[in-house]
């Protein structure tokens, strides 16, 4: 069993240190308990936030219908799964349908474009920290107000390039 969720201010985000002060694995978060879709809310639901680390994860919500701006992934690759919710993403082939346990890969250079269905979308990306962001790996800070942490307006439907809220 898991801690209950944290933020990223909380216990579980300060560094566990094993013999002599080196890291040591530890679990995070219950991402099932921050994704229940009647309760989450939009915008950033949770962020890695522990001094020294190589990647930078956080877990996003979407309301049903809102849409990611179509941008392109100039910074590392990505991953992305969807935890909870669904919605479309458009590709070569097609649309795609994406649900709870779908893995993306957003490689470097491609173009990203990605709207909620009706039950909205919870999803965690993992990415590298770049390396001209060392502010990120060496400094602990307190959660960062992010755009969508509130119902959108009336006929507002689009969110900012979110992936880019972790870096």
């Amino acid at each position: 069993m898991t801690d209950p969720p944290t933020t990223t201010n909380g216990p579980d985000s300060q560094p566990s240190g094993g013999p002599r002060g080196t890291p040591a694995p530890r679990p995070l978060c219950d991402t099932r308990a921050l994704t229940v879709l009647a309760v989450a809310p939009a915008g950033e639901l949770w962020r890695l936030s522990v001094p020294g680390r190589e990647l930078d994860a956080g877990i996003t919500r979407l309301l049903p219908g809102q849409r990611v701006n179509t941008h392109t992934e100039a910074d590392p690759d990505v991953l992305l799964l969807i935890l909870a919710g669904d919605g479309t993403l458009p590709t070569p082939h097609g649309p795609r349908h994406l649900t709870a346990g779908t893995l993306l890969w957003l490689p470097h250079g491609s173009t990203t474009d990605l709207t909620a269905g009706e039950n909205g979308l919870s999803c965690l990306t993992v990415r590298r920290c770049p390396p001209d962001a060392p502010s990120r790996r060496t400094q602990h800070s307190a959660p960062r107000q992010r755009p969508g942490t509130s119902p959108a307006p009336p006929g507002d439907t689009t969110q900012p390039d979110w992936p880019k809220w972790l870096c």
